[in-house]
């Protein structure tokens, strides 16, 4: 992952052996200085009433300032490869400190229950070879929607969810339920096939509650279905399109007969010269909003249907610095029974314009400058918009 969002070139290596052990992963920090429009009760299920994304509070105050990890939380990882018997094996594991001493017990944002402490993303092993592919069993980034976040700029900034200097999270949400859906970390077996010119395919079954959120989903009958296939491409003008879809059987609630949870999303990623363009979109059918399953139903366990997607374009000027601008939007429709329930106040639409500077100081450091204005809108039209503006300077080092 670390690889893919830098463009880094791998850790620091140490033969051992039969084995080739490389040490990697990044140490990141911000300051965030964040203004809020709006109070938590307004909306109802929206991206603001998490403890990550604070408006305005009980006295009134409308700022705020924290320093804390980005998108990408501090990482140290471990990964072993080795050749035997003609497969290629290996191992990787990893560890995801934060920055912020504060805690806060709780907070759901991306599967954080207490923000300042020790995350683990990654612990699984790989084999396989050219002919036949890799399998992978164990802990990493899900299948659906990686490709959306491994693309996202904000992947070395900050994006949504900062500024929060009473409990902020180990990370921020960067672009997550402002375009697309949390893709997770997930316990996983999965099968890559190899590279056909460019086309390779991945399908795998995951932890089946992998992205249970709250009362909406209690049980799930089997485990979840994840795949997706890609086809890249080099040249003057390079890049990527990709595919990928979620299936989950969720048990609601007696007598609730259609339980599947289904997503699926398209995306393509091109660059020509110092330019870059990316494009992204994701449909959803009880899959919710940020987080997989998170207000994917109503009271009555019937299903909201969910879309969203980002456009986002980038620069490389003379000095090297990368300069991006991001627009994300995510769109949750209503039922009969939300209307009755929440009198328009559920969340309709959440939506981000990120403008960002990303400087590579030397081969392995990068000074970024963010700007991220994301707002919030209920379906009701006399329900008041919630809206966060924040400005972040800090640096990210990959080793």
């Amino acid at each position: 992952m670390l690889a893919l969002s830098a463009g880094a070139n791998a850790g620091i290596i140490i033969p051992a052996g039969d084995w080739t052990l490389d040490v990697n992963g990044n140490v990141n920090a911000f300051a965030n200085w964040s203004t809020y429009d709006g109070a938590n009760a307004d909306i109802e299920a929206g991206l603001f009433n998490d403890a990550a994304l604070p408006l305005e509070d009980v006295n009134g105050e409308d700022n705020t300032q924290g320093i804390n990890t980005g998108l990408l939380p501090a990482w140290l990882g471990f990964t072993g490869t080795t050749s035997q018997n003609g497969y290629d094996v290996s191992f990787t594991i990893s560890m995801q400190p934060g920055v912020s001493e504060n805690s806060l017990t709780g907070d759901g944002a991306l599967g954080n229950t207490v923000t300042n402490t020790f995350l683990n993303r990654q612990t699984f092993i790989t084999f396989g070879n050219k002919e036949m592919g890799t399998i992978k069993l164990g802990k990493d980034l899900g299948i659906y929607a990686s490709d959306a976040i491994l693309n996202d700029m904000t992947l070395l900034g900050v994006g949504a969810g900062a500024g929060n200097s009473g409990a902020p999270g180990n990370t921020t949400l960067g672009g997550i339920g402002t375009g697309y859906q949390y893709a997770a970390w997930k316990g996983q077996i999965a099968y890559t096939t190899p590279n056909f010119n460019g086309f390779q395919a991945t399908i795998g079954i995951v932890n089946p509650n992998s992205q249970a959120i709250g009362n909406e989903v209690a049980f799930q009958d089997r485990f979840g279905v994840e795949g997706k296939a890609h086809y890249a491409w080099t040249g003057d003008l390079s890049g990527k399109v990709w595919a990928s879809f979620a299936s989950y059987d969720a048990e609601y609630d007696v007598g609730v007969e259609d339980n599947q949870i289904t997503a699926f999303d398209v995306g393509a990623t091109i660059s020509a010269g110092n330019f870059g363009l990316t494009g992204y979109w994701f449909e959803g059918n009880g899959a919710g909003t940020t987080l997989f399953g998170l207000n994917g139903v109503d009271s009555n366990f019937k299903k909201r249907k969910s879309d969203g997607g980002y456009l986002q374009g980038t620069y490389v000027i003379p000095t090297g610095t990368k300069l991006g601008l991001a627009y994300g939007v995510t769109n949750l429709d209503e039922t009969n029974q939300d209307e009755i329930d929440f009198g328009g106040a559920l969340v309709d639409q959440s939506s981000r314009w990120t403008i960002g500077a990303y400087h590579p100081l030397t081969k392995h450091l990068n000074l970024v400058a963010e700007y991220n204005d994301v707002e919030v809108q209920a379906h009701g039209s006399g329900i008041k918009d919630q809206e966060a503006k924040t400005f972040s300077l800090g640096a990210i080092l990959f080793f």
